[in-house]
């Protein structure tokens, strides 16, 4: 009995035991939890905090930096300019024209001065601002000097950005597309280079305020994936530079001459209401009339007073940049230099036909001319009306003068053809009472009127067109009569037209060949003559393509001596 009481109360114990185990580790895990927990959210609250005091840090900051900050008031104002130092990063170029002489490119503009009194102190180096800042700080007030129209691109938003670094530099990006200017020189075109220029500086601060300089790191940067369709992008060298003006004021009017290629004029002008041109008098409310005093008095009724006083003369901070621009070839050589070899090549082949095919070469010459003059005229529609000829203009020019050569040359070869066109046709089996010397006997023959021949296969007569006698001989041929051996047209007063008779004809079938008197003498078969090549036309076969050779060697080496193509190519075959 006493043994199993110890038993049970053992039992008893040991459960006690292990439910106090099990208190104890649930406690501990809950504990553990709860401090998990605890610590989680002081992580939490720790990190709101610091975000809160960063946001309330740099707004502060922020607030501290542009207390009292007067944004229309340059840096270092009374002491040493401002250095505003400029960077660009070109996208992409285009279109270039050459009828307006502009051209556009899309780039990163870059600028970046000094403001002492943005200067901060802090964790961070560089504080990436919002555009609206822009407005609050002072910044360059920089103009394209030959700009036309450029624009600054705003889609999604405003493509700039503003960054703020602890020694109070400032770095203000934006993206735009410049179109500008671009004096062009098309007297090499095709073959032509141009050099486009960049210019932009201060619109309102001179020298002794602000100065422009291009970053030392980086100038001008080109974008690797960028190409042009009809240029190539060789150089682009940067300068640096000032301009002097000199100003001119009085109470009237203001004009501002420039000492370089930038000139300016500003006048008061006075548009007037009427206008007599025979008295070259213009009247208005104050019936002004003839030139006034220190002003001048045009004919397109206006006045323009130019009253001077004094003059200043003050220097603006520039930068300068010019694009290289190699024009491409490629399309030149499809379009108008290939065509136009082809058509004098093709004007040649005048010179194999045979002289007496007048109709044949003068349609070939006349046919080349006109082909030439419109692609001549189809080359300059993309060009502007210059004064001067371009090297496409001599090419084309030089073609249709190898063209026209041409039909001049065969006018002289038809000069010297003894026989040719409106030829008669007469028969071979002549009679044996026919003279051997026909243009003599032709000659001396006297000429009688013969009746109106009947329609017959040997004898054909065609209204209001003489009459043409041949029969074919045993060949089937129809041979040519020369011109020289034709006799006068004999004149029939029953027919309204002449009719001519070149030999004496073939009689009908079955007749025998009428025989003449007082000659016994055997005579010969007549044979036809022809013209020999002309040595006009052997000559002009050499003479001519060696001329055009010749001349085209001339013309591209001098040409591309000139454009400086050749050295732009000897400069990159050196760096490669």
């Amino acid at each position: 009995m006493n043994e199993a009481r110890r038993a049970v109360r053992e039992d008893q114990s040991q459960d006690i035991m292990k439910q106090g185990v099990l208190l104890a580790l649930a406690n501990l895990i809950t504990s553990y939890a709860s401090f998990l927990a605890a610590a989680t959210g002081a992580k939490a609250s720790t990190r709101q905090r610091t975000q809160s005091n960063n946001h309330s840090n740099i707004s502060e900051l922020l607030d501290n930096l542009l207390r009292g900050y007067d944004n229309s008031v340059r840096p270092d104002f009374g002491g040493p300019p401002a250095t505003v130092e400029v960077d660009i990063m070109v996208r992409s170029m285009g279109p270039i024209s050459e009828v307006d002489m502009t051209y556009s490119m899309d780039c990163y503009f870059r600028q970046s001065w000094v403001d002492r009194r943005l200067a901060f102190q802090g964790g961070k180096e560089t504080l990436a601002l919002s555009i609206s800042m822009l407005a609050r700080i002072w910044k360059p007030d920089t103009y394209f000097y030959n700009g036309k129209h450029s624009y600054l691109h705003t889609i999604t938003s405003p493509n700039k950005f503003v960054r703020l670094y602890q020694d109070g530099r400032v770095l203000y990006s934006s993206r735009l597309t410049i179109k500008a200017g671009c004096p062009m020189n098309l007297e090499n075109f095709p073959m032509d280079t141009q050099r486009c220029p960049l210019q932009f500086g201060s619109f309102g601060y001179t020298k002794r305020d602000v100065i422009y300089k291009w970053n030392s790191a980086r100038q001008v940067a080109i974008a690797e994936d960028m190409k042009l369709s009809q240029f190539d992008l060789v150089a682009n060298p940067t300068a640096n530079y000032s301009s002097a003006t000199t100003l001119s004021h009085g109470s009237k009017g203001l004009k501002i001459h420039s000492r370089n290629s930038v000139t300016f004029a500003i006048c008061i002008v006075s548009f007037l209401f009427a206008f007599d041109k025979s008295k070259h008098r213009v009247r208005d409310g104050n019936n002004i009339q003839g030139n006034k005093r220190g002003g001048e008095t045009n004919e397109a009724g206006m006045i323009i007073n130019t009253y001077v006083v004094n003059s200043i003369s003050a220097d603006y901070s520039m930068l300068l940049v010019y694009f290289h621009l190699q024009r491409h070839m490629g399309n030149f050589l499809i379009q108008v230099y290939g065509p136009c070899v082809l058509l004098v090549v093709l004007s040649w082949v005048s010179f194999w036909l045979n002289r007496e095919a007048t109709a044949d070469r003068v349609s070939l010459g006349i046919t080349t001319v006109l082909t030439m003059t419109f692609l001549g005229l189809e080359a300059r529609t993309d060009l502007p009306k210059v004064p001067y000829p371009t090297a496409l203009d001599f090419f084309v020019f030089l073609s249709f003068a190898f063209i026209f050569a041409t039909i001049i040359q065969f006018a002289v070869v038809h000069y010297f053809t003894k026989y040719g066109s409106g030829e008669c046709y007469f028969s071979s089996d002549l009679s044996e009472s026919e003279s051997s010397s026909d243009e003599e006997e032709v000659g001396t023959r006297p000429l009688k009127k013969e009746p109106t021949p009947k329609k017959t296969p040997g004898n054909l007569t065609t209204r209001g067109h003489p009459s043409r006698n041949f029969t074919m001989n045993e060949d089937g041929m129809i041979e040519v009569i020369p011109l020289s051996a034709i006799p006068e047209p004999s004149r029939d007063p029953t027919v309204s037209h002449w009719q001519m008779s070149c030999v004496a004809c073939s009689p009908p079938p079955g007749q025998a060949p009428p025989s003449r008197k007082g000659s016994g003498r055997r005579r010969r078969r007549r044979t036809p003559r022809y013209n020999s090549v002309s040595k006009i036309d052997r000559a002009s076969r050499i003479v001519f393509p060696v001329f055009f050779m010749a001349i085209n060697v001339f013309y591209w080496f001098a040409y591309l001596s000139r454009s400086e193509r050749i050295n732009y190519y000897n400069v990159k075959s050196n760096g490669t």
